[in-house]
């Protein structure tokens, strides 16, 4: 069963994809050379206008939002914690980013 849901699931982000890419690409394709006298674009350029304003505007991983995490907002949090949960975020932190400084304010 869930087999059946993660193949359904691949091919409904492949759908979605696809859909979106013809809607941008169709927009485009009206606007841009009506409106700046702008080129056509392709099915793969949408594609890479997409993937190029999702990097611009949500970022990579390790941002929230499009901005930084202050370590500020964490070392509230990390205070707050019991002994033992501070030492299983520590390991954490070791183990994902071979351990961490917090160098704020």
């Amino acid at each position: 069963m869930k087999k059946y849901w993660i193949i359904k699931m691949i091919l409904f982000g492949a759908a979605s994809v696809i859909v979106m890419a013809f809607v941008v690409m169709g927009l485009w394709n009206w606007l841009i050379p009506a409106l700046f006298a702008g080129p056509l674009i392709s099915f793969w350029q949408a594609v890479g206008l997409m993937l190029l304003t999702r990097i611009l505007f949500r970022g990579f991983a390790g941002m929230q939002g499009g901005r930084f995490r202050r370590c500020g907002d964490w070392k509230e949090k990390f205070e707050k914690m019991s002994p033992e949960q501070k030492e299983k975020m520590r390991d954490l932190w070791k183990k994902r980013c071979g351990g961490f400084e917090c160098k704020n304010e």
